[in-house]
C-alpha cells in the first residue's frame, strides 16, 4: 500500500498538543512533512517555551505515524519559535524585546513579586531568553529574591548592562541605592526612573520581560500602559475578598488602556501545614476563578500558602530554582507555560512587514 502526504497528516490531526489541546494540522504546528518512499521526516513547531513538554510531543508524534501502514522510518524535529505580538495601538516594540508582560496586584502582600520572579525563572527553564524589571521603584525586592548585589555595568556611559543570576536577565532600582535608602520621590521622577530601567537596559534578544510591577493603579502603572509595548498583563490576587476587590480595579485599569488580560494567578489558595500537611483555606476558596468567570479571564492556576515559598524567595533561591522538580515549581512551571500559550495566541506584530512609503514631490 502507498502512504501519501494526506495520510500522514490525517494521522498528525489525531495528535493533541497536551499543552494548547489542538491539535497539530489545525493549529499548523506540523510543517515541512517531508515523503521519501516510505520514510517520513516533519517539523512540529511550538509556539510557547516546552523544553520539558518537547519530547513528550515527539513521541506521541513517532506513535502516532507507526499506525499508518506502510510507514517507514519516522523522523521528528521538534522546536520553539517565539515572536513578538501586538501590543498597543501607537506605541513601538522595543529593541530585543520580543514580549513584555506585566505582573500586577490591586494591593500590597498578595504575594506579586514572588509570583513574578518564579514564572520569569519557569519559562527560562523551559528553554526561554528571559528577564525582570522591578519596577517597584519604592520598594524593589528583586535583587534580594535574585540572590544577587553589586552595580550594574556601562560600557558606554549612557546605557547599563543587566545583572544576572539563575539564568535572567535582571534591572532595577535596588542595584543602584542603599538597601535601607528610602525612595522619598513624587511621581514624575518615579516614572522617569522606570523608563530608563526599561529603555537604559541594554537587554540581549529577550523572549520574554516580565515586568514586576508596584501594587495600584498610579503613576508606574500609566506610564507603562501610554509609553511601554505591553503583550499583557497577569493580576495575582489571594482568595480573600479585599483582595479581590483591589485586583478587580487593576484589571479594569488594563483594560480601560487597551493592554489585555493574560490571565489570574490566585496566591495562597490553600495553607498546608509544614507539620500534618493539612489543606486550609484560611484566605477564603475560589475567589479567583469567581473573579475569572465574572470578567470572561482565564484561570492561570493556584498556589499554596507555604513556609517554603517564603524562605527560598527570600534566600536568593526562589522555588523554581531552589526546588524544580518539586510539586510546587510544577505548578509554577505549569502557569508559565499556560501564559506562554496565551501569549502565542494573540495577534502578532506585523509592523515589520509593511514596508516604508516615501512621498516625493516630482
Amino acid at each position: 500500500m502507498t502512504v501519501t502526504v494526506e495520510d500522514i497528516k490525517t494521522a498528525l490531526s489525531l495528535v493533541i498538543d497536551p499543552n494548547t489541546n489542538k491539535d497539530l494540522v489545525s493549529s499548523r504546528s506540523a510543517k515541512n512533512i517531508q515523503l521519501v518512499g516510505t520514510d517520513v521526516t516533519l517539523d512540529v513547531e511550538l509556539a510557547y517555551p516546552a523544553k520539558s513538554q518537547m519530547d513528550l510531543i515527539r513521541q506521541s508524534v513517532i506513535a502516532a505515524l507507526r499506525t499508518v501502514a506502510g510507514v517507514g522510518n519516522v523522523s521528528v524535529n521538534v522546536y520553539v519559535k517565539i515572536v513578538a505580538h501586538a501590543v498597543q495601538r501607537g506605541v513601538k516594540l522595543m529593541p530585543n524585546v520580543k514580549n513584555i508582560i506585566a505582573v500586577a496586584s490591586g494591593k500590597g502582600g498578595v504575594g506579586k513579586s514572588t509570583t513574578a520572579v518564579n514564572l520569569a525563572l519557569a519559562l527560562a527553564a523551559e528553554g526561554a531568553a528571559v528577564g525582570i524589571l522591578d519596577a517597584d521603584i519604592y520598594g524593589p525586592s528583586q535583587p534580594m529574591m535574585m540572590g544577587i548585589s553589586g552595580r550594574p555595568e556601562t560600557i558606554d556611559g549612557k546605557t547599563m548592562e543587566p545583572l544576572e543570576n539563575h539564568g535572567l536577565q535582571v534591572s532595577s532600582i535596588g542595584f543602584m541605592i542603599d538597601p535601607d535608602e528610602p525612595m522619598v520621590w513624587r511621581g514624575p521622577i518615579v516614572t522617569q526612573a522606570l523608563q530608563q530601567l526599561l529603555e537604559q537596559t541594554n537587554w540581549r534578544d529577550l523572549d520574554y520581560l516580565i515586568v514586576d510591577m508596584p501594587p495600584g493603579t498610579g503613576d508606574v502603572q500609566l506610564t507603562l500602559s501610554q509609553k511601554v509595548p505591553v503583550t499583557g498583563a497577569v493580576i495575582v490576587t489571594t482568595p480573600q475578598d479585599i483582595a479581590l476587590l483591589d485586583a478587580r480595579k487593576g484589571l479594569k485599569m488594563f483594560e480601560k488602556v487597551g493592554i489585555p488580560i493574560l490571565g489570574i494567578v490566585e496566591n495562597m489558595s490553600t495553607h498546608i501545614c509544614s507539620n500534618c500537611g493539612h489543606a486550609e483555606s484560611i484566605f477564603g476558596e475560589g475567589g479567583g476563578q469567581k473573579m475569572c468567570a465574572e470578567y470572561g479571564v482565564d484561570f492561570l492556576g493556584g498556589l499554596p500558602l507555604t513556609m517554603a515559598i517564603r524562605e527560598q524567595a527570600d534566600s536568593g533561591k526562589p522555588t523554581v530554582v531552589a526546588d524544580p522538580d518539586g510539586k510546587i515549581a510544577l505548578i509554577y512551571k505549569e502557569i508559565a507555560r499556560k501564559l506562554a500559550i496565551k501569549v502565542a495566541e494573540k495577534a502578532k506584530d506585523m509592523t515589520s512587514k509593511f514596508p516604508t512609503i516615501t512621498v516625493q514631490n516630482t
